[in-house]
């Protein structure tokens, strides 16, 4: 009597790999258990596939999975919130000063709509400006917008 490798043998493989991922960052592992996944259902499917066939076909599914992850999927999943792309979201937009900049006080603008989640921003300008006063937005300097009256 011998061991025989049936379908949820595979099925627990692709599992078991696809739960390394959790501690694995590089996305490896979650393809080579999808390939497993994939042998399973075929073998669910035509259970005559004899273990070299199952294993080609693992190999190889595993690697086009992988290459199709890094080679289109992974360039897709680039950051693009607006975080990332904060500057040249409020670069150009025009707000309203609603406190004046002071000596060692950063002033403080609004937009009619939020802009990267926040209705209102503190501001530097080198012009001098009045609270209704509107200004445009230049720059960013880490939190603080750059602005000059419009």
């Amino acid at each position: 009597m011998g061991f025989e490798i049936v379908y949820w043998h595979w099925l627990v493989l692709g599992m078991v790999l696809m739960m390394f991922e959790i501690v694995l960052p590089s996305f490896i592992a979650l393809w080579f258990g999808a390939g497993a996944l994939l042998v399973g259902l075929l073998l669910l499917v035509f259970p005559e596939l004899v273990l070299e066939v199952q294993i080609l076909i693992w190999i190889t599914a595993s690697v086009i999975f992988t290459w199709f992850w890094f080679k289109y999927l992974k360039p897709k999943s680039i950051d693009k919130t607006k975080a990332g792309l904060s500057r040249e979201a409020i670069v150009g937009q025009i707000g309203q000063v609603i406190s004046q900049p002071l000596e060692k006080k950063r002033g403080q603008l609004r937009f009619s709509i939020p802009i990267l989640g926040s209705e209102e921003w503190s501001f530097i300008c080198d012009q001098d400006v009045e609270p209704g006063d509107r200004v445009v937005v230049r720059d960013v300097s880490g939190n603080t917008l750059i602005v000059v009256k419009k």
